[in-house]
C-alpha cells in the first residue's frame, strides 16, 4: 500500500488515532519508568495506572515496521528531483556563459546570440483594437446588455457581446472561427477568459438571448451616444434595405420571399429600416422587417418609435425633428399621420399616381429655367393636395428638375431604342425562313420585341407585301416620344414644414444618401449578409450586433474629422493593421513583450487616438502630449483607455 494517494483528511485522522494509542500506551508504563522519562501524570490509586484508551494494543518492536506501506528512502527521491533541477540550471548558465564569451569575441552575431536564447515567439494582433475597444467601454455596452440580460456563466453576454462588435469591426468572421480570431489579438490579455469559451455554440446562444431585448439594448446604447458625443438629432434620414439568408426559413417570421432593389427575386430576405443622423451619420434607431414587408408600412410604426424616443426627458434635443425620406414613404395617409406629430416633421420625394400629383409635373420646361436652385438644378414651387379618411392636408412642393437626372434617363432610353432597333433588324434579315414567310408572321414577330423592349409603346411597326415579297417598317411616334420625354429629371418633393425654402428643400433631400452609406458599410465593411443563421432570435441579435459595429464605426468617423483627419474606419484599420505585439519566450521561462515599429504616420495617428479617447473620459481635462515622442514607442496616453497589459508594458 502506498500512503501517497491516501487522502489528506485520512491520513490526518489515522495520525490524530495513533497520537492517542501512544499516549495511553505511555500512560501505562510504571512509575518507575514515567518518572526517569520526566513524566507527570495523575494516577487513580497506588501504583494503578489511568488507563484511558483501554484495550489498545501497543507496537511491538520485533514485529515489523509500525508503517510498512512508508518507503524508508523517500528522501532519496527528494535528493534526486532536486539534484537534477540543479544540474539544469548549472548546464543552462554554463550554455549562456559560452554563448556571452562568443559574442564577446565576435564569433557569433548578436542576432544568433538572442536566438539561441530564444524558446519561441508570438504575435499577437493589435491595430485599432484599442482605441475600439475603448470606444465601447464608454458607450456601456457591456454594462447595458449585462444588465437587461443577467447570466450567471463564467463569461457573460455582454463580453460575448463586445468581442462579436470588435469582431465586425477589424476582421468579419463566421461564429466558428471568431475564437481563431481571438486567439490571434491582444484581446486576451483584457478578457481574462479562455479562449475556448468563444465557441460558435456560445455565441449563438449569445445571440438568441440577447435577440429579444434587442430594442431596448439599443435604445440604452444610443442614449449614451447621444449625451456623450453630443450628437444633433434636428435632422434625420430614414430608409429601407434588404439582406440575402440563404436556408428555407420555413417558420421564419423574418426570412421572406419579396421585392427589394438589388437583390435576386428568387432569394428569401429580411429589411432594415434605419433612421440616421445627419451629423456623422450615425443610426439612431433601426426594426427588422420581413422581406415581403412595403416600404410604407413601415413609416407609422417608425414614427412610433422615434416619438417614444423624443419623449425622453434627457434627451439633448430642443424644437422640432425633420425626417427626410426617399419618394417609397410617403402617400396620403402618412402626410395625414406626420401632422398629428408635435416634434416631427417630413420632407419626402412623392411617388405621383393621382392624377392632381402627375399634373404637377408637366410644367414646360421655360418655367423651370427661370428657377434656378443649384447648378444644374431647378425648381416651381407648388402647393399638394392629401386626403384620407375623409381628412384633407394641403402642405408645401416642390417639383424639380434634375439636370444629371434628365441626361441619364435619356442616355438609357436612346440605348434602350438602339437594342429595340437591332431585335427589328434580326426579325428582317429573317423574313423568308420558317415562320417568317407571311406578313402576319413577321408582324407578330416585331410586336413580340415591342412587348420585350420598355421603348415599345414609342415605335410603330407596320409589313407590306409586294410581288410575293413581305416588308417590314418601323418608325418613331414622336407625339408619344415627346410627351414621354417631358418628365424626363422631374420629382415631386413635399414637406409639412413651411418654414423652409426650395434651395433647403432640394439641398436636404439630396443629403440623405448618408443612410444609403451606413447601409453600404454593412453590406461591405461589416458583412452583414448573407445570413446563415436559422432562428428569429439569433438574427435579431446578430442584427443588433451590427448596428452597435456601425455606431461604433460612425462615431469615430465622426471624432476623426472633428480632429483634421478625414478618415474612414477603413482605411484608419488598414494604416494600423501592422501594429501587433511580439512575445519572446527565453530558456529561463521569462517573457519580453514589445510593440512592432512604428512609423510617422501611425505616430501621427495613435496620438490623435488618445488625444480622443483621453477628452471622452475626462472632457473637462486637456491631458498634456509627449511633444517629441520617440519612434516606434507607443503614446503613453493610450495606456490609460486601452487594452492594460500590452499598454503598461510599452507605455
Amino acid at each position: 500500500m502506498n500512503n501517497t494517494i491516501i487522502s489528506r483528511p485520512r491520513q490526518v485522522l489515522i495520525w490524530f488515532f495513533w497520537f492517542f494509542a501512544i499516549l495511553a500506551w505511555f500512560w501505562q508504563m510504571p512509575i518507575g519508568d514515567r518518572i526517569s522519562s520526566g513524566a507527570e501524570w495523575p494516577l487513580a490509586g497506588p501504583n494503578e495506572p489511568v488507563a484511558l484508551l483501554a484495550g489498545v494494543v501497543t507496537q511491538d518492536p520485533q514485529a515489523g515496521a509500525l508503517f510498512p506501506w512508508g518507503s524508508k528512502w523517500r528522501w532519496r527521491k527528494w535528493a534526486l528531483i532536486r539534484y537534477r533541477g540543479w544540474q539544469k540550471a548549472v548546464h543552462k548558465a554554463r550554455f549562456a556563459a559560452r554563448v556571452a564569451r562568443l559574442a564577446v569575441r565576435g564569433s557569433v552575431s548578436m542576432a544568433k546570440v538572442v536566438d539561441m536564447l530564444t524558446c519561441a515567439q508570438l504575435h499577437r494582433h493589435l491595430g485599432t483594437l484599442p482605441a475600439l475597444y475603448g470606444l465601447l467601454e464608454i458607450l456601456q455596452v457591456r454594462q447595458i446588455i449585462n444588465r437587461h440580460v443577467p447570466t450567471q456563466a463564467q463569461v457573460d453576454y455582454g463580453t460575448v457581446a463586445m468581442v462579436l462588435v470588435l469582431n465586425r469591426l477589424s476582421a468579419p468572421r463566421p461564429l466558428y472561427h471568431v475564437a481563431d480570431w481571438l486567439a490571434r489579438t491582444v484581446l486576451v490579455y483584457t478578457l481574462h477568459v479562455p479562449v475556448e469559451k468563444f465557441n460558435d455554440g456560445r455565441l449563438g446562444r449569445t445571440l438568441e438571448a440577447i435577440g429579444p431585448h434587442a430594442r431596448d439594448i439599443w435604445q440604452a446604447i444610443v442614449h449614451v451616444a447621444l449625451v456623450r458625443f453630443d450628437i444633433d438629432v434636428r435632422l434625420l434620414f430614414y430608409d429601407l434595405s434588404a439582406f440575402v439568408v440563404h436556408g428555407e426559413y420555413k417558420k421564419s417570421a423574418l426570412a421572406k420571399f419579396g421585392f427589394a432593389h438589388n437583390t435576386p427575386m428568387g432569394k428569401r430576405k429580411i429589411k432594415i429600416g434605419a433612421d440616421v443622423v445627419a451629423d456623422g451619420n450615425i443610426p439612431l434607431g433601426y426594426a427588422p422587417w420581413s422581406g415581403d414587408t412595403a416600404d410604407t408600412a413601415t413609416v407609422q410604426a417608425n414614427l412610433d418609435r422615434l416619438n417614444a424616443l423624443l419623449e425622453k426627458e434627457d434627451l439633448p434635443c430642443t424644437g422640432t425633428i425633420l425626417l427626410v425620406g426617399d419618394r417609397a414613404n410617403l402617400n396620403d395617409e402618412l402626410a395625414l399621420a406626420f401632422d398629428k406629430k408635435a416634434k416631427i416633421r417630413y420632407l419626402a420625394g412623392l411617388e405621383a399616381r393621382k392624377k392632381a400629383h402627375r399634373a404637377l409635373l408637366k410644367y414646360p420646361d421655360d418655367c423651370f429655367l427661370r428657377q434656378p436652385l443649384a447648378p444644374r438644378y431647378w425648381g416651381m414651387p407648388c402647393n399638394v393636395h392629401f386626403e384620407h379618411a375623409g381628412k384633407s392636408a394641403t402642405h408645401k412642393g416642390l417639383v424639380v428638375l434634375s439636370g444629371p437626372m434628365r441626361t441619364a434617363l435619356r442616355r438609357s432610353r436612346a440605348a434602350q431604342f438602339r437594342a429595340l432597333r437591332q431585335a427589328l433588324e434580326n426579325v428582317k434579315q429573317k423574313i423568308g425562313r420558317p415562320h417568317y414567310r407571311t406578313a402576319t408572321c413577321v408582324l407578330q414577330h416585331a410586336k413580340t420585341c415591342l412587348r420585350n423592349s420598355p421603348v415599345g409603346k414609342l415605335i410603330v411597326v407596320r409589313t407590306t407585301e409586294a410581288e410575293g415579297q413581305v416588308q417590314l417598317h418601323w418608325a418613331v411616334d414622336r407625339e408619344a416620344l415627346q410627351a414621354e420625354m417631358r418628365p424626363d429629371g422631374r420629382y415631386l418633393l413635399v414637406t409639412n414644414d413651411f418654414s423652409l425654402t426650395p434651395t433647403q428643400m432640394l439641398a436636404l433631400y439630396r443629403a440623405k444618401d448618408g443612410v444609403e452609406k451606413c447601409f453600404c458599410i454593412l453590406k461591405s465593411d461589416l458583412l452583414v449578409s448573407p445570413v446563415f443563421l436559422h432562428k428569429d432570435e439569433r438574427i435579431e441579435g446578430m442584427l443588433l450586433i451590427h448596428m452597435l459595429a456601425l455606431l461604433t464605426y460612425s462615431l469615430l468617423e465622426r471624432l476623426l474629422r472633428k480632429e483634421g483627419l478625414n478618415l474612414t474606419l477603413r482605411r484608419l484599420i488598414h494604416q494600423l493593421e501592422s501594429l501587433s505585439i511580439t512575445e519572446t519566450y527565453f530558456w529561463d521561462g521569462s517573457v519580453m513583450q514589445r510593440l512592432t515599429p512604428i512609423d510617422e504616420e501611425q505616430r501621427i495617428l495613435l496620438l490623435t487616438l488618445a488625444k480622443i479617447l483621453q477628452e471622452l473620459r475626462w472632457p473637462g481635462l486637456r491631458p498634456a502630449l509627449p511633444v517629441q515622442p520617440s519612434r516606434g514607442s507607443l503614446p503613453g496616453a493610450l495606456s490609460d483607455n486601452l487594452l492594460a497589459l500590452p499598454f503598461k508594458i510599452l507605455a
